[in-house]
């Protein structure tokens, strides 16, 4: 059985959008949230943070293919996303 991976944006206090993947968004939205070694050093210091987009992607490789393509996204195009 393979390893489902997830797509997720988060949106910070200033407005920023912070996108990646993982295997359990809980975990790693809560890993941010705590700004400790392992959250993102983009979002230290940003909070509070808004977890506004996941998706079901499939395999790691799915994953890393679909984040690059949003993070190449404009904010609108983003935005359009998300709703």
């Amino acid at each position: 059985m393979s390893t489902i991976w997830y797509l997720y944006m988060i949106k910070c206090a200033n407005g920023h959008f912070y996108t990646g993947i993982t295997t359990d968004v809980n975990r790693r939205f809560h890993e941010h949230q705590l700004g400790g070694k392992k959250a993102a050093k983009f979002l230290k210091g940003k909070g509070p943070l808004q977890l506004i987009y996941q998706e079901t992607i499939g395999s790691h490789s799915q994953a890393l293919k679909k984040e690059i393509a949003i993070k190449k996204l404009t904010r609108k195009q983003k935005l359009t996303l998300i709703s």
